[in-house]
């Protein structure tokens, strides 16, 4: 089974001193730029971080995260690492684009009765069989070219985003479109 592993990750908090409780290192609560994940990373000594800052933690050299200390769920969030999640959440779907709009073009069936794209909020039947129509004629270009041709169509960024904070506040989720695998509690 391969895991997937975000590369660079966005800071929501730091923690110079740690949590209150445990050990006193300086801990940053992240969330990859990818596949969503959310991480608690140790942070290199002297190394200054603040939100929204974008850090590699791939497999090179880090300069500023000495380790990836676990995989965290929303619940292991501080408060405002919570209050900035979906600001930051909208940001990574906006600049990430092309990618969501392909999701839209290439979305597949899930079962004979059910479609992937039925799991993106303000998408029932209707809207399914008009996005399947158009994208038959032509790819979707942008999410204003989805909105566009389909008629009464919710916001397609906004239902995206509503559908990726549904996949990180809930670990039950039986289909996961865009955050990868929830945390594993033995």
């Amino acid at each position: 089974m391969q895991f997937l592993r975000d590369e660079n990750v966005i800071i929501l908090e730091f923690l110079p001193r740690g949590h209150s409780t445990g050990r006193q290192e300086p801990i940053a609560q992240a969330i990859g730029d990818k596949y969503f994940s959310l991480l608690e990373l140790v942070v290199r000594r002297d190394v200054d971080l603040k939100p929204g800052d974008n850090v590699y933690i791939g497999e090179s050299k880090r300069d500023k995260i000495d380790h990836i200390k676990r995989r965290i769920s929303i619940n292991d969030l501080t408060s405002f690492a919570k209050s900035e999640l979906p600001f930051v959440v909208e940001k990574l779907v906006k600049e990430n684009e092309p990618k969501f709009v392909n999701f839209f073009n290439n979305a597949q069936p899930i079962s004979t009765r059910f479609h992937q794209l039925e799991l993106i909020p303000g998408i029932g039947k209707k809207h399914l069989w008009d996005i399947i129509g158009e994208r038959k004629k032509s790819p979707f270009t942008s999410f204003g070219d989805i909105k566009k041709r389909i008629k009464l169509m919710p916001d397609p960024a906004n239902s995206v985003i509503k559908r990726i904070m549904e996949e990180l506040e809930n670990d039950e989720v039986r289909f996961r479109l865009f955050v990868a695998g929830p945390v594993k509690r033995f």
